[in-house]
């Protein structure tokens, strides 16, 4: 560990080294991969609300937006944390709870690792000397979607518990009235547009105080910049993706429970093919939609 992290003091006993992963940054990687789709034809609408999916016969026939309708033959449902409430306007039951995650990066501090490391808290050095830090201590702003939720994450809820910050907030009071009706959806999806929460301070705070006493190379570092985000967590931790028969031409890509950036580029190969050739190239049998409902025990398989 002295090694590949000079003068740390982690008080840990081993640890996983995996010199092979690979590392990016989301605000380049995202606006690179939408260049690239632009150059292949594809077109981007931009705060731009959808609020239903049109059927004809049964058959998924395009998205109502605020700017009006726009036909296709497949719609996919990527709609991360919106998903679930998207869906329950179509009658589809998609268990899902927003987990709030709090990141801060901090001032630049002279070159320790770029490794990125998690051991009590999450640290990664940038190539500018800064960390981006954070913990898995999350929040959980309270909706009535939680109460309807819940049966689905009892079990997990109780093995992490000390981790999850229950909040009773504005959320909850925005959210709470008209929740199945599609004209509720309509106004949340606006007036949330971006979803953009406030981040937990006191567990920034902590986690910069464990950066220091872990690194002491880092006593002088600040925070500079804090944000926040709603994870899209299912109950197993693994994504669905699928192709539903009701309504026909539906696709769900959602759920992926804070590993959705690292899962992006195989999860948008894999869909494609679902569309165009209906069996993608990997076997999809353990992210299908009905294990919701057939009886699968949804056991956590990961952590975020």
């Amino acid at each position: 560990m002295d090694a590949i992290t000079p003068g740390n003091a982690f008080d840990c006993k081993g640890a996983i080294f995996t010199e092979n992963d690979g590392q990016a940054e989301p605000t380049k990687v995202t606006a690179a991969l939408a260049r690239a789709a632009e150059g292949r034809g594809a077109e981007f609408l931009t705060h731009c609300a959808v609020f239903e999916v049109e059927t004809t016969g049964g058959v998924a026939s395009g998205v109502v937006t605020e700017h009006g309708v726009i036909r296709a033959p497949v719609v996919v449902c990527a709609g991360g944390a919106w998903s679930g409430r998207f869906l329950r306007t179509l009658g589809l039951k998609l268990p899902q709870m927003w987990i709030k995650g709090s990141v801060a990066r901090t001032t630049a501090a002279p070159v320790i690792s770029h490794t990125a490391t998690w051991t009590g808290v999450a640290f990664r050095q940038r190539r500018d000397g800064t960390f981006n830090i954070a913990t898995r201590s999350a929040d959980h702003d309270l909706t009535l979607e939680s109460v309807l939720n819940f049966p689905s994450f009892a079990g997990s809820f109780v093995r992490n518990k000390r981790d999850i910050k229950l909040n009773l907030n504005r959320l909850a009071f925005d959210l709470l009235g008209g929740s199945f009706s599609k004209s509720a959806l309509t106004k949340e999806l606006t007036t949330h547009r971006i979803l953009d929460p406030e981040p937990n301070h006191k567990v920034l705070n902590h986690v910069l105080s464990e950066l220091r006493r872990l690194l002491p190379d880092t006593a002088a570092v600040e925070i500079e910049r804090k944000w926040a985000g709603y994870v899209d967590m299912a109950p197993d931790m693994l994504p669905t993706l699928d192709a539903l028969d009701q309504p026909s031409g539906l696709v769900l890509a959602t759920g992926f429970s804070g590993h959705g950036f690292g899962m992006g580029p195989i999860v948008g190969r894999l869909i494609s093919e679902l569309i165009l050739r209906s069996k993608p190239s990997l076997d999809l049998h353990a992210f299908r939609f009905s294990r919701y409902s057939d009886g699968t025990k949804l056991t956590p398989h990961s952590v975020v």
